[in-house]
C-alpha cells in the first residue's frame, strides 16, 4: 500500500533511476521464447487439461506473440510478463472449456439487465464501477477473479478462509507495487477492487489488452479489422460460468474498449444499461501515458522512448473516440446515459442516482449506506496526486492535439482541463 500523499512529480520518466531491487529483478528474469507451442504446453502443464475449445484463437495468440517479438523495446521483465499473460489466458480458457463441458446447464443461465460502463481509460470508469459494486445486490468482477475466473479443481487455501486466487493476486500485485511504489497513486490494484470485464475476452485472445504493456501495431490493426461480436459472446458465456460458480446474475461491469464496440456490446447484452463516461482526452492521455511510462521502467529497455508512447496513445484514444462518436446512436436512448467527468466529480451521488433510475434499480437506504462507506474509504487522491507535464515530459504540442479532438469536443460538452504549459484550455476550431 502506498504511503504517498499530496502532490507527486515524477521527474525521471525518460531516464529512470532504478532502485537496487528493480535492477536485481530485471537481471534475474529468465529469457522467454515467444512460441505458441511453449505457451500452450505451459497452460496444459498448469491445469492438466488439453481441450482449448474452438481453434480460431490460435491465429490471434500467434499474432500477439509475433507482435511481442517485434517490439524490440520490451526488456526481460516485459517479455516475461507478456508471455506469462498469454499462459494465464490459456489456463483460463482450458478451465472455462472444461467447466462448460461438465456443466452444460451453465448456458441456460439468464443474465439480468447488466449495468455496463464504457469510457476512456482514466475517465472515472474504475471509480464509478467500484461505487456501484458496493451495492451487494449487484455482481461485480474483482481483480482476483478476473486474474483467474475459474478456480483450479485442486486449489487449497494458504490463508484460512481466503480464496487462494485472492491470496495469489494480493501477493503478486503487492510485489509489483513494492517495486513501483507510486503506482497506487495512478491506479491501485487492490485484489478486491473491480477490474475490467474485457479480461474475460482475453481468454479468447482479443481486445486492446496487449496494447497496454507493449506496442503491438499489427495486432491493433488486426483487431480493428475484425468484428468483435463473437468475442463478446465468449465473454458473456464466461460471465454465465462465473455466475454459476458464485452468483448472483445481475452484473455491473466496465471497460474502455466498449466505446469502440457499441454494436457488439448491445447485440450481446440487449437489455443492458450502458453508462458512457466522458472526460477531456488531454487529461486522459497525460494520466494514462504517465502511468504507463512509470511502469515501463520495469518492462522496457532504457532510456524510454516517451514520444513513441505518447504518439501511440494519442492515436489510440482518437480511434476510441471516433468510434464512440460514430456509433453512440447504436445504444438505445432509454438504456444509455452520458456522464461528464466534471459533473460526476462535482456531485457523485446525483450521477449514481441517475444510473440507478435508468437501470430500474431502487436506491435503497442500505445501498446508499454501502456506497457512502466506499466513498469515505476511497477519496480521490487517497494515495497522492500525480502532477503531469505533457509538453515537458513527452514533447507534445497540447494545442495541436486538442485540434485533433475537435470532433469529440463538438459532440460531447466535456470540460477542457488545464494542463502544464497551457494557461487556459481553448475550444479548437
Amino acid at each position: 500500500m502506498s504511503e504517498h500523499t499530496g502532490a507527486i512529480r515524477i521527474t525521471d520518466l525518460a531516464n529512470p533511476v532504478l532502485s537496487d531491487t528493480l535492477k536485481s529483478v530485471i537481471a534475474a528474469t529468465p529469457p522467454v521464447v515467444m512460441d505458441i507451442e511453449a505457451v500452450l504446453a505451459a497452460a496444459r502443464a498448469t491445469t492438466g487439461l488439453s481441450d482449448f475449445g474452438p481453434d480460431d484463437f490460435r491465429e490471434r495468440l500467434a499474432l500477439w506473440l509475433s507482435c511481442f517479438e517485434e517490439d524490440k523495446g520490451l526488456g526481460p521483465v516485459g517479455r516475461a510478463g507478456m508471455f506469462g499473460d498469454c499462459v494465464r489466458y490459456c489456463v483460463a480458457r482450458l478451465r472455462l472449456v472444461d467447466l462448460w463441458k461438465k456443466h452444460p446447464e451453465i448456458d441456460a443461465i439468464v443474465l439480468d439487465r447488466p449495468i455496463i460502463i464504457a469510457g476512456l481509460p482514466r475517465s472515472g470508469t474504475t471509480h464509478l464501477v467500484n461505487i456501484l459494486a458496493a451495492d451487494t445486490r449487484l455482481r461485480s468482477m474483482p481483480l482476483w477473479e478476473t486474474m483467474e475466473p475459474v478456480p483450479a479443481h485442486n486449489d487449497t487455501p494458504t490463508v484460512p478462509g481466503e480464496d487462494p486466487r485472492f491470496t495469489r493476486t494480493r501477493e503478486m500485485w503487492g510485489n509489483f507495487e513494492a517495486l513501483l511504489p507510486l503506482m497506487p497513486a495512478m491506479h491501485e490494484m487492490a485484489p478486491e477492487h473491480v477490474h475490467e470485464d474485457i479480461e474475460l475476452q482475453g481468454s479468447d485472445f482479443t481486445t486492446y489488452l496487449p496494447e497496454w504493456l507493449s506496442r503491438p501495431y499489427r495486432w491493433r490493426d488486426y483487431y480493428f479489422a475484425h468484428d468483435q461480436t463473437p468475442h463478446y459472446a465468449w465473454g458473456k458465456r464466461a460471465l454465465k460460468a462465473m455466475t454459476w460458480l458464485r452468483g448472483p446474475n445481475r452484473w455491473v461491469m466496465k471497460s474502455p474498449p466498449h466505446m469502440e464496440n457499441f454494436g457488439p456490446l448491445i447485440h450481446t447484452y440487449p437489455d443492458a444499461t450502458v453508462v458512457v463516461t466522458h472526460r477531456d482526452p488531454i487529461a486522459v492521455i497525460q494520466s494514462a501515458i504517465t502511468m504507463l511510462a512509470y511502469g515501463d521502467r520495469l518492462r522496457r529497455t532504457l532510456p524510454l522512448d516517451l514520444k513513441q508512447l505518447a504518439n501511440y496513445w494519442i492515436d489510440r484514444v482518437e480511434m476510441l473516440l471516433r468510434a464512440c462518436v460514430r456509433d453512440r446512436e447504436c445504444l438505445p436512448a432509454a438504456q444509455s446515459i452520458d456522464v461528464l467527468f466534471h459533473e460526476y466529480m462535482a456531485d457523485q451521488k446525483s450521477t449514481i442516482k441517475r444510473v440507478y433510475e435508468m437501470a430500474g434499480l431502487t436506491f435503497t437506504p442500505a445501498a446508499e449506506a454501502q456506497i457512502d462507506g466506499f466513498l469515505a474509504a476511497n477519496p480521490r487522491g487517497k494515495h497522492g496526486q500525480v502532477q503531469y507535464d505533457l509538453e515537458g515530459d513527452f514533447g507534445i504540442d497540447v494545442g495541436a492535439v486538442r485540434e485533433r479532438f475537435a470532433f469529440y469536443y463538438a459532440r460531447f460538452p466535456v470540460r477542457q482541463e488545464a494542463t502544464a504549459g497551457e494557461k487556459t484550455p481553448r475550444t479548437p476550431g
